[in-house]
């Protein structure tokens, strides 16, 4: 079992266990709400910022590689264009010179597919932590018992507290902007 499905696990049994155990008056009076967290990550202004961020650090260093990819292709059909006429040591000579362009431009994608998931999971991580504060600020000030967010079968609208979470992330990043 894994930790997500355990905590889900956990997270149900919790609510059920303290739904249970409460008298019929203060069932009644018990204020649940859900949120959707993947729909948080999707749709927050602060989500599109990470990608945009994201998109200026790295989009040079892809740019770049597009570029590297094209001379190689070019030097390819050059290769194939001319290797008739070619003496023994210039294809030679060309060929290493492919070998070396392929290794160097398959090091430099493998580099930033390294790099861009690093900073892409950094920025994740501490997206994550932003909006569970966010979350936890929200249910605070509207005096709410329980949030849940993970192993939810069902919850009626009426306790998807989405829509209004994403109102106040939206708020906050126009007022911050961040």
């Amino acid at each position: 079992m894994t930790s997500a499905s355990k905590f889900s696990l956990t997270t149900l049994l919790a609510t059920a266990v303290l739904a249970l155990a409460l008298p019929g008056q203060a069932q009644a009076q018990l204020k649940i709400g859900v949120v959707n967290l993947a729909a948080l990550l999707d749709q927050s202004p602060q989500a599109q910022a990470v990608v945009e961020s994201l998109q200026d650090e790295f989009g040079p260093r892809q740019r770049d590689l597009v570029s590297r990819a094209n001379e190689l292709r070019e030097l390819e059909e050059r290769f194939e264009r001319d290797e008739a006429v070619m003496g023994d040591q210039q294809r030679r000579d060309m060929e290493r010179q492919l070998r070396d362009t392929q290794r160097d431009l398959a090091r430099r994608q493998n580099e930033l597919v390294e790099d861009f998931n690093l900073r892409r999971n950094e920025e994740l991580g501490a997206l994550q932590r932003s909006l569970v504060r966010e979350i936890q600020d929200y249910a605070r000030r509207e005096n709410f018992d329980m949030i849940v967010a993970e192993g939810v079968i069902y919850a009626s609208s009426g306790m998807d507290i989405t829509p209004r979470i994403l109102e106040t992330l939206q708020t906050n990043f126009r007022t911050s902007g961040r």
